[in-house]
């Protein structure tokens, strides 16, 4: 079976008779995967491999980006611009329609960022992402001490003019979004495999930060992409896949995927779809809750 059920509401909101589907394998490392609700296509990352990918429901892969700057996480702007996280350039860029990368956040009060990682955008403009150390890091970056001696979560404008310090007391602040309201952020910390609740405030800076709950189980993978469904359940790349919590913060359950999950997206016409990037490969399985288009 693949998936592991630790509460009932799991078969309502993601089902037990979930079929894993291989897309496509025999990358490097994938990450960052983002739905094109409107053109029907997946755009994801190969972090070593220094490449963005774009899958269509035809099957078909082709080139995105190359080099990339060794992407890792992306999102769409409000008006379907890319947004990414660049592990090589410490850099949080924008894909502009003329081709042009906009670099909208690279250092911190002069200092370089560390590896910015996963990004969520606000319905303000307002951008948000966070800064461990991973992408300075052989095979998953490039290798360099850091220039800033904590590991972050920063916020930027939507035109790149101010970048702000929300929160300096992550070991390794990984995956992020927000509540349906946009009145509460969770982020996970990889390395303490947790996930935090914050208050937004109208401003954009957070408050709180109290643990929200564990992410642990058997199997490759630790916490890393994190999203939030139509209904509000928070699912967290975890341990042996993707772990599924209610409002409640009780693990619902767990889909299981085959390689260690980084990161995962909803798509498809009905956005009952979930990708998941997975090590080597991209997968597919159905769920019985819709994700949030991403603009």
């Amino acid at each position: 079976m693949n998936v592991d059920v630790r509460d009932e509401r799991f078969r309502e909101v993601v089902g037990v008779d979930v079929k894993m589907e291989r897309l496509a394998t025999d990358f490097a490392f994938t990450e960052g995967p983002i739905w094109h609700h409107l053109e029907r296509h997946l755009t994801f990352s190969d972090i070593p491999g220094d490449h963005m990918r774009r899958w269509t429901p035809g099957g078909s892969i082709e080139t995105f980006r190359k080099p990339s700057n060794m992407a890792n996480g992306n999102a769409y702007d409000r008006v379907a611009r890319i947004v990414t996280c660049e592990h090589a350039t410490s850099r949080v860029t924008r894909a502009m329609p003329d081709g042009e990368i906009k670099v909208l956040a690279s250092h911190y009060k002069g200092k370089e960022l560390n590896s910015p990682n996963d990004v969520v955008i606000k319905a303000d403009g307002r951008i948000f992402f966070t800064d461990p150390a991973y992408g300075r890091q052989e095979y998953y970056g490039v290798s360099r001490s850091q220039d800033i001696d904590f590991q972050g979560v920063y916020r930027v404008e939507d035109d790149g003019s101010k970048l702000t310090l929300l929160v300096d007391d992550f070991c390794q602040p990984n995956g992020l979004c927000f509540n349906q309201h946009e009145s509460r952020m969770y982020i996970n910390d990889t390395e303490r495999k947790h996930i935090r609740v914050f208050d937004v405030r109208g401003d954009g800076s957070l408050s709180g930060g109290d643990i929200w709950a564990e992410v642990v189980g058997e199997g490759a993978g630790a916490p890393d992409g994190l999203k939030i469904d139509i209904e509000g359940n928070i699912y967290c790349a975890g341990p042996g896949g993707i772990h599924v919590f209610g409002a409640d913060a009780i693990c619902l359950g767990v889909i299981k995927v085959p390689e260690a999950a980084a990161n995962f997206t909803w798509g498809g016409d009905d956005m009952m779809s979930i990708f998941i990037t997975a090590s080597s490969s991209l997968y597919r399985c159905r769920s019985r809750t819709a994700g949030l288009t991403l603009f």
